[in-house]
């Protein structure tokens, strides 16, 4: 295992916790941890979600950037810390959603498009027609789809046209919220670092995952002049090591931010995953399992995406096999939110549990299309099976249910691509709270799920990275000594049962298919 960078360990020896930033679709959280990885304080605040057309989903990045400032002086308060006892500060955020900004003003040129935004779809159908799909999957392990930042980036300089002039003259800089978070910690429009890791740049589909640098051909495609990407986009640094030093953001100025992962790297991280074969699933806004398939990046034959894992300073990048569900926690949001059937998220439990079964309903939360194994963007939501005995607790459990038949469904590409069957699968995320959902898991996979003590494990990841490169921790093996096991589900339900209600969810999956036009 590789030890933690020298210089920097040195000077930060003797301070015993590190902050975690947790920058995720819904909210923000930021996290205390102590050296023997317990949580100390945490602080956390939505944000507003914009939709303004179907398909469309925004961000307001400066409100974000100023949530993030008030929740770090609020942990560090609740942790009754003072700045000096803290090592370092690790980032973790949500990926692809992207947000590009005057690097003058500080300001940015339109709201960020976030992740699950899908109007770069004509785009990628148009490039696909062209021939493109196998070449860009080739050298980025990503199929073209309007989930990864590349699209994000091309829409708005074809229709933001402060953005074009702001290109031309220099000032424009693009990234996703790590990087725009970063920008505005070390200093902004005083000397802001403009950088990412490569699990970010990963998700761009504009990184090559050989050479681990943006790719001037890929730039060119998505509309980015590759004289002008130099300066556009940012530098791309390993996951774990310096990024910079925080200025003017108090009450972390003076820290150095030493760790970089997007979100489900930085779970896979906090899940220990470190070796070949390692897998999590994390259940959040969406819903992402992650393989580590080693030091060699592999392009998936079953629908998956290959991406990066992590990478430590002066050490190879790990790469990992990815299946994106894009709906799971936010389906009981929009149960509360939208039909009203539950007053807050954790509610859903309790009604999914007054009905013994779903009762034949089958929910395919398909609002932006499909992701994987699928990768189809002409899916749309469906909720099949209705008939007059459905009752809310019907609905409730479906929706549940749905997250896990989503899982399986990578789980199974997964098994497809590596020939063999994990023992268990570890899982992290909010929705893991939810013992029916965990059980059922269980069930349909006929697999033990495991969760850890700490289940939000993308934070804990980014506190990890952070604390190996500042040396609070000596090395990987220590890091993996934090993790510890809180419960565990054994599968229960036959396989008589479970290959019927399968092939139900299929018949479900296969009619949600082609409901929306393209191009």
């Amino acid at each position: 295992m590789q030890p933690a960078s020298s210089d920097v360990s040195t000077a930060m020896a003797s301070r015993r916790a590190v902050i975690s930033i947790d920058q995720g679709t819904t909210s923000t959280r930021v996290v205390v941890m102590a050296e023997d990885g317990s949580v100390l304080a945490s602080a956390q605040r939505e944000h507003r979600q914009y939709f303004p057309h179907p398909g469309w989903v925004e961000h307001d990045p400066v409100e974000i950037w100023e949530n993030t400032r008030e929740l770090t002086g609020l942990a560090l308060t609740r942790a009754r810390l003072r700045t000096a006892d803290v090592a370092a500060v690790g980032i973790t955020n949500q990926r692809e959603t992207t947000v590009l900004w005057d690097a003058v003003t500080g300001r940015p040129v339109h709201r960020a498009l976030v992740w699950q935004d899908t109007r770069a779809d004509a785009l990628m159908d148009r490039l696909r027609a062209d021939g493109h799909e196998d070449a860009v999957r080739a050298r980025t392990g990503l199929p073209l789809a309007s989930y990864f930042s590349a699209g994000k980036i091309s829409w708005i300089l074809e229709n933001v046209a402060e953005a074009g002039e702001l290109a031309r003259s220099g000032r424009l800089r693009a990234g996703t919220m790590d990087s725009w978070l970063l920008w505005n910690l070390t200093g902004g429009t005083d000397g802001g670092v403009h950088a990412t890791d490569v699990t970010n740049a990963s998700r761009t589909l504009l990184m090559d995952l050989e050479t681990l640098d943006w790719d001037d051909g890929l730039t060119g495609l998505f509309g980015i002049d590759p004289d002008l990407a130099a300066g556009m986009l940012p530098r791309i640094h390993p996951s774990v090591g310096e990024f910079g030093t925080i200025t003017g953001a108090e009450p972390l100025s003076g820290l150095s931010v030493c760790g970089i992962l997007g979100d489900q790297q930085a779970a896979t991280f906090g899940q220990a995953a470190f070796n070949r074969g390692d897998v999590k699933n994390t259940y959040g806004t969406g819903c992402f399992l992650l393989q580590n398939i080693g030091t060699t990046p592999e392009i998936s034959d079953h629908g998956l995406v290959t991406t990066v894992a992590y990478q430590l300073e002066d050490g190879p990048a790990y790469y990992a096999l990815e299946g994106s569900v894009a709906v799971a926690g936010s389906l009981v949001q929009w149960l509360r939110d939208n039909l009203g059937i539950i007053r807050s998220s954790a509610e859903v439990e309790a009604l999914a549990a007054s009905v013994e079964d779903n009762g034949g309903v089958f929910f395919v939360p398909a609002f932006s299309g499909l992701y994987a194994p699928y990768w189809r963007p002409d899916a749309r939501g469906l909720i099949a099976g209705l008939t007059g005995f459905a009752t809310a607790g019907h609905l409730a459990r479906a929706a549940l249910e749905a997250t896990a038949y989503q899982s399986r469904d990578v789980l199974e590409a997964v098994v497809a691509d590596a020939g063999h069957r994990p023992e268990e699968l570890r899982v992290d995320g909010g929705m893991t709270v939810n013992d029916h959902l965990m059980q059922f898991q269980a069930d349909i996979l006929g697999l033990p799920v495991v969760r850890p003590e700490l289940v939000e494990t993308t934070a804990v990841g980014a506190a990890h990275a952070a604390g190996l490169a500042s040396g609070l921790w000596r090395d990987l093996d220590e890091v993996a000594g934090l993790w510890r096991e809180d419960r565990r589900w054994e599968p229960a339900l036959s396989s008589a049962e479970r290959g019927r209600l399968l092939g139900q969810w299929d018949k479900a999956v296969q009619r949600s298919l082609g409901w929306a036009e393209q191009g």
